[in-house]
């Protein structure tokens, strides 16, 4: 349903907001990993978050291109499988709360600070779990994300 280099370019993107969106966090700095030489940068909070906002905006992209692609190409030939679902669900579930964190950091935007925290939580849980669900599917043996592709056997 995609080139080879467009999911290249998907595992990178996933690659790059995994470890900018820890480096939001003050673990490589508290952990002495930004004192290596050529990690330096993960310790600036600026400018990791300009760069997962940057990815997020690829990812956003990417997410909405196979949306449509699937919807105009393959709704009838194709149905996700359970695997494929869960992990579509948690896929929409941490750009749905990405959005939601960027929004809340507008100027012109203010939400009270339970609901600050609950965002936030929320995005790091869901991106978490979708982390500990990828590494399942790896280990387990990759499952596709669609049934009628070629090869796919249950």
């Amino acid at each position: 349903m995609t080139s080879p280099i467009f999911a290249r370019l998907f595992k990178l993107t996933i690659f790059i907001m995994a470890l900018t969106g820890v480096a939001q966090m003050p673990i490589f700095k508290r952990y002495y990993i930004a004192d290596i030489p050529g990690f330096g940068w993960l310790a600036d909070y600026y400018l990791t978050n300009k760069i997962h906002y940057l990815f997020g905006a690829v990812l956003l992209f990417m997410a909405l291109y196979l949306l449509t692609v699937f919807v105009l190409a393959g709704k009838q030939r194709f149905k996700l499988t359970s695997s494929g679902m869960l992990r579509v669900v948690l896929y929409v579930s941490v750009l749905g709360t990405g959005v939601l964190r960027v929004v809340k950091n507008l100027h012109s935007v203010t939400f009270d600070p339970f609901t600050v925290m609950i965002v936030d939580w929320t995005h790091l849980g869901f991106a978490m779990l979708l982390g500990v669900v990828a590494m399942y599917v790896f280990f387990r043996g990759r499952k596709p994300y669609l049934e009628g592709l070629p090869g796919f056997r249950r």
